[in-house]
């Protein structure tokens, strides 16, 4: 089995920045890959940002040059640094785990929401 907690969403004003963090525990194969989705309201969720134990980073097209995916390899630990955020960024942010690249993963955490807004 695999968890993962999530932190850090809020709102913020447009051209704001966050960071969202999350915890993942248990399963290890099932953590290789960690990542970010979002969801916003009438809208299907969708890809932000996942990183794999070796490096490897994909990103939406849409937050390419804004956002950022780290990971702390130790802890199991992964951040985005959200930076120039936008309306459009408005959503629930969840975190994602699974044992494939480019692949959406099983488990999920219970969501963060980040709001933009002036």
């Amino acid at each position: 089995q695999v968890q993962l907690v999530e932190s850090g969403g809020g709102l913020v004003q447009p051209g704001g920045s966050l960071r969202l963090s999350c915890a993942g525990s248990g399963d290890i194969s099932s953590l290789y890959t960690m990542g970010w989705y979002r969801q916003a309201p009438g809208k299907v969720r969708a890809l932000v940002a996942q990183i794999t134990t070796g490096g490897s980073h994909d990103y939406a097209d849409s937050v390419k040059g804004r956002f950022t995916i780290s990971r702390d390899y130790a802890k199991n630990r992964i951040y985005l640094e959200m930076n120039n955020l936008s309306l459009e960024d408005t959503a629930v942010y969840y975190c994602n785990a699974g044992p494939d690249f480019l692949v959406m993963g099983r488990y999920w955490g219970q969501g963060t929401q980040v709001t933009v807004s002036s």
